[in-house]
């Protein structure tokens, strides 16, 4: 069997950012989202509020169009009094129980509607990145920081985000940058090269079909 090659450029590497007609199903599905979701969020954030003390949403700063930062938000999952790597491992003690029901549901991710109202991010594109873990892509994978980040995305609903490994924060994120991110790329690559409104309404078809039945999407060859 030939080893999977994995990309090692794509596109611009000048900031791209979505088209009129993707942020109008931006603005049109995060704000609808909101409206409709709204007892749901209330809900999630007085079950955070509750069950462990510190604030209820989480801020983290990410990479966005063009490697400029901006402030994401998430409902908090972890323990506020202990630290650890960026990255979130399997079993991570850091997360608490109602988190783990929250990552695994991805109700945490709801309060970065927000982002995309405010253009920090788009409904469909790359896992926004740490300034951290960014700073660590190999040079030929940088391309991605280039792209505006979504709440959703081909590689988002087809692997997993958890690091199942043990040993060192640095031996964690090592492997991390040299094999999940090829990865993660690889499978985003596909839809960023035509970044069209009928992909991003399929990927998003795809992403409600991952909520409602736990069914990750598998791309061809995968």
């Amino acid at each position: 069997m030939m080893p999977q090659t994995y990309p090692t450029s794509g596109g611009s590497s000048t900031p791209r950012g979505v088209s009129p007609g993707r942020r109008a199903i931006d603005v049109l599905v995060a704000g609808t989202a909101l409206l409709a979701l709204s007892p749901v969020l209330l809900v999630v954030a007085m079950l955070v509020r509750l069950t462990s003390p510190g604030p209820v949403i989480f801020r983290q700063r990410r990479v966005t169009t063009g490697r400029r930062e901006f402030t994401m938000y998430k409902f908090r999952t972890m323990r506020t009094d202990c630290e650890g790597p960026d990255l979130t491992r399997s079993g991570d003690a850091r997360v608490t129980g109602p988190g783990r029901v929250l990552r695994r549901t991805s109700l945490d991710e709801l309060p970065q509607l927000l982002n995309v109202l405010r253009g920090d991010m788009t409904l469909v594109g790359p896992r926004p990145e740490t300034p951290a873990l960014a700073a660590c892509y190999p040079t030929e994978l940088k391309w991605i920081l280039d792209q505006t980040p979504g709440l959703t995305g081909p590689a988002q609903i087809s692997l997993r985000d958890d690091v199942a490994l043990d040993g060192s924060p640095a031996d964690i994120e090592r492997w991390y940058v040299e094999n999940l991110v090829p990865r993660r790329i690889a499978v985003d690559q596909t839809f960023l090269a035509d970044p069209s409104v009928p992909a991003t309404l399929v990927v998003l078809a795809r992403t409600v079909r991952y909520l409602v039945t736990g069914r990750r999407w598998v791309p061809q060859g995968g």
